[in-house]
């Protein structure tokens, strides 16, 4: 694939705009990219809007991950329209992550009849934690001998081979309403409750052992001269170790009230368990590396906050790759941007790794 083709390829998938749960849009994004395997032996099947397609070839078959979807609403392209200046390709999703997509279809046509089996599967909901998609990747991970994801590597361009689990919480507090200034007395404030228990939150934070618990957005009440009846946070935590999800989870499931008449109540739990370092994972790193140097890539291995469906495939067993996609920056941002000059060599680094991943 030439240069400008790619530009046009990168150019098409931006302009499909695919926020999940825009059906739509989602689906012409996969079946773009699913047009792009056909020839080369790809055969797509679809559940919902989540795409596989298996790609014929010797071995154990070798997965590719990614996803159509993005946080960028329907509209997005009119005030942040596609734009290409000083080697850079701007738009909403460009990022994160179709150029990652580009790089997966170029590798596929790169390695040809010398790559091993692969199998694709692209997610319509990763930005909301895959929850739609987590039984077919599993399912789509079953057989498979490691996984490359084609989320984006890290700012210096380096690979990942570790991200932390996330789990997703709402603690909602119900106290009894009062009048602020007659009778207080008869009150049960859920908003002081709810201050009690963020600090009993904040306490929960472990850096030495990469445990950290956010609360990020909190409600409640109705007016300053009310005792409030209800409060609500939305909690965010994040867990290096698969060994201390059970810990975090007894306890924030032990929560107790701090004031009588209140009353906890917590929803939620972990979307993604935590993706460890392992012997084999560092194996495809090594070999990476080693190709990489071939192409002029100096990588090193990296470690994530953030986690991606590699995470749902390494709880499997499956060694996992991460970080293969395109350069660039501003995931999420205004400023999304990907180096094209980046998207060749990835594409070529991906293409060696289908031809001899090094298991």
């Amino acid at each position: 694939m030439s240069g400008s083709s790619r530009l046009d390829l990168l150019r098409e998938l931006v302009g499909l705009e695919s926020p999940t749960g825009h059906s739509e849009g989602l689906r012409a994004v996969a079946e773009r990219v699913a047009a792009e395997l056909e020839p080369h032996g790809g055969d797509a099947s679809f559940t919902g809007d989540h795409l596989r397609v298996d790609l014929s070839g010797e071995g154990e078959p070798l997965l590719l991950l990614g996803h159509v979807d993005t946080v960028w609403p329907v509209g997005t392209l009119a005030g942040m329209p596609f734009r290409v200046e000083n080697g850079r390709a701007y738009g909403p999703g460009s990022y994160d992550m179709k150029a990652g997509l580009v790089v997966l279809v170029e590798a596929v046509r790169e390695a040809g009849d010398r790559r091993r089996a692969a199998r694709v599967f692209l997610t319509a909901d990763e930005e909301i934690g895959s929850l739609s998609a987590r039984p077919l990747i599993e399912e789509a991970a079953r057989d498979v001998a490691a996984a490359f994801v084609l989320e984006p590597p890290t700012p210096r361009g380096n690979l990942k081979t570790a991200r932390k689990g996330l789990g997703r919480y709402r603690l909602v507090v119900h106290g009894h309403a009062a009048h602020a200034g007659t009778h207080p007395d008869e009150g049960a404030s859920a908003v002081e409750e709810l201050a009690h228990q963020i600090l009993v939150l904040r306490g929960l934070n472990d850096p030495r052992h990469g445990i950290t618990v956010n609360v990020g957005v909190i409600r409640g009440g109705v007016r300053e001269n009310v005792v409030a009846d209800h409060a609500e946070a939305w909690i965010d935590v994040r867990v290096t170790h698969a060994a201390d999800v059970p810990k975090v989870e007894r306890s924030l499931s032990g929560l107790i009230p701090f004031l009588q008449g209140t009353r906890l109540e917590l929803e939620g739990g972990f979307t993604r368990p935590p993706l460890e370092r392992s012997p084999a994972s560092t194996q495809l790193f090594e070999q990476a590396r080693a190709h990489g140097l071939e192409l002029g890539l100096d990588l090193h291995e990296s470690a994530s906050g953030g986690g991606s469906d590699g995470n749902l495939v390494g709880a499997l067993g499956v060694p996992v790759l991460d970080g293969l996609g395109a350069e660039g920056g501003g995931a999420h941002a205004r400023d999304e941007h990907v180096l094209l000059d980046s998207i060749p060599v990835r594409a070529s680094l991906l293409a060696r790794l289908l031809i001899e991943p090094g298991l």
